[in-house]
């Protein structure tokens, strides 16, 4: 499976090999073996799906350690702008963050590591997004900071897309801000 590096380590950018012809097409959007040589152990423990309308923004979301939580997030059917950011303090690259454009037509997915936040702007109505976890939901260890206080560049790609509203959770929207947050962040 090809994987490409990204500006943040612990988050690379998955490209699959697509097979087609005139029935279709075929790819394996996920091989445990080859994750693990690309990426690293990754065995899958849930498996969560969410069908969002144009606008919508979900996140900045992540798991505390221990166990923390690595994320391989696909899309089946629409397309997102997928935000990683970086909350690991004494990483040389924190508080980076860095987005991509996924989508059905694209294929690809994205790989996020423990101590890596994630967000996405649904960029189409009925938007599917697929996200395999290496841990169980732990209420306890899930937190949130506001999509919104991050500096990630929703308005520009809104306007690109002709998204004129954002959509976001109480959740998300009454979560701290990026620099409110650092109690949070990871070691």
């Amino acid at each position: 499976m090809p994987f490409q590096k990204t500006e943040i380590s612990g988050v690379q950018l998955f490209t699959p090999n697509v097979f087609e012809d005139n029935r279709g097409f075929f790819f394996e959007s996920f091989k445990s073996e080859e994750v693990s040589q690309g990426f690293g152990p990754f065995i899958v423990e849930q498996v969560n799906n969410s069908m969002s309308g144009m606008g919508v923004i979900r996140g900045i979301h992540f798991a505390k350690n221990p166990p923390g939580q690595s994320k391989f997030v696909s899309v089946q059917s629409g397309s997102i702008y997928d935000v990683a950011i970086d909350l690991r303090a004494l990483s040389s690259t924190f508080g980076k963050w860095q987005g991509f454009f996924l989508s059905s037509d694209n294929n690809q997915s994205l790989i996020l590591g423990n101590g890596i936040g994630h967000a996405f702007l649904s960029l189409e109505d009925n938007t599917r997004v697929n996200y395999l976890c290496d841990s169980s939901y732990q209420p306890e260890k899930e937190f949130a900071i506001n999509p919104t206080t991050a500096g990630i560049n929703w308005r520009e790609i809104a306007l690109s897309r002709d998204i004129d509203e954002f959509y976001i959770s109480e959740k998300d929207k009454s979560a701290p801000d990026f620099v409110d947050s650092r109690h949070l962040w990871f070691d």
